[in-house]
């Protein structure tokens, strides 16, 4: 049956500002798709990668480029085209998310068992990311956090000055497990000397210590804490190429282009012994809700975009004590 496709951009306002090495945001343009074969409807939603040169609207274009191609099809055979109509990335993901929660609701199961997981999805630990600061501000913010019952925090650092964020961060939230994500911005740095320094810290994990593409600079360094492949790993075929350098990816469904693609990512780690986290960017419940799926088989889970948006969609996901839980729908 025909597809009837549209795709618009949206506005959400972030509470407060979410702050990283590349810039601040105090809101986040996301991609919503729809996707109707004319007694069912699916949607997607996706977040443009802005450090690969996307936006909300280049993205949408991206979409509209190819509805031609895939209005006439099915929604299986629609999901299969858009994987080399369209490049990993924002674009591809919202459709492909739409075309599954369209297949999904057309077989009449939930999203879970149609993406073929084994039981029901359960609600999970979910890190909660602490803006780029001064120490003090860090500090303030990681107190809040744990006031709110996370106990895991995710650090954004700048490649100066970090140990004395994580220092403060450990300060207002002694109790909390703490990762950090470097953002490509250490590689000047003897990484193994600061992995150390943050590992005395209580930091467990290190999220993408130099710039993507510089990879083999992490392949004489002994690190005490396990380094993981973000902006480096897009794909599935990424994997074998960064598994001399890495201890594990981040996958997110934005970067992947679908949750077709992460599966597969997922899939490649594990078989080569790698751990697993599953991020997000800025978005609203209805990106989180695939990504959510992934995040069954994940290490870290990394899905708070929801927790920083002012706002979030009606019948969202759930944080509370530090998880993140499906609503019924979803079930």
């Amino acid at each position: 049956m025909a597809l009837r496709i549209s795709a618009a951009v949206e506005r959400w306002p972030v509470a407060g500002q979410f702050i990283i090495a590349r810039g601040a945001k105090t809101y986040v343009d996301v991609l919503v798709v729809a996707v109707s074969d004319g007694a069912h409807f699916g949607l997607g939603e996706s977040t443009a990668i802005y450090y690969n040169g996307e936006t909300a609207e280049s993205c949408l274009a991206e979409v509209e480029a190819v509805l031609p191609q895939l209005e006439p099809m099915n929604a299986d055979a629609a999901r299969e085209a858009v994987q080399t109509l369209l490049p990993p990335g924002a674009a591809r993901n919202a459709l492909d998310c739409a075309l599954w929660d369209l297949a999904a609701k057309a077989a009449g199961v939930p999203l879970w068992r149609y993406a073929g997981l084994s039981a029901a999805p359960v609600p999970l630990v979910t890190a909660f990311t602490i803006s780029l600061g001064e120490p003090a501000v860090m500090e303030a913010d990681a107190a809040r956090a744990a006031a709110r019952g996370f106990g895991l925090l995710k650090l954004k650092l700048t490649g100066e000055g970090d140990i004395a964020r994580v220092a403060a961060v450990r300060s207002g939230a002694p109790h909390a497990r703490l990762i950090v994500d470097a953002n490509e911005s250490w590689g000047d740095l003897d990484i193994a000397a600061e992995a150390a320094a943050l590992a005395a810290l209580g930091v467990e994990m290190i999220e993408q210590p130099v710039a993507a593409g510089q990879d083999a600079l992490l392949a004489e360094v002994r690190a005490p804490l396990p380094l993981l492949a973000d902006e480096s790993c897009h794909s599935a075929a990424d994997v074998a190429r960064l598994a001399p350098y890495y201890d594990g990816v981040n996958i997110k469904l934005d970067k992947a282009g679908g949750l077709t693609e992460a599966l597969k990512i997922a899939d490649a780690a594990q078989e080569r012994g790698l751990k697993v986290m599953v991020g997000c960017m800025l978005c609203t419940s209805l990106a989180v809700g695939p990504a959510f799926l992934v995040a069954q088989r994940a290490d870290w889970v990394d899905l708070d975009g929801p927790a920083l948006l002012a706002e979030d969609r009606p019948d969202h996901f759930g944080f509370t004590g530090g998880t993140i839980a499906p609503p019924a729908r979803f079930l």
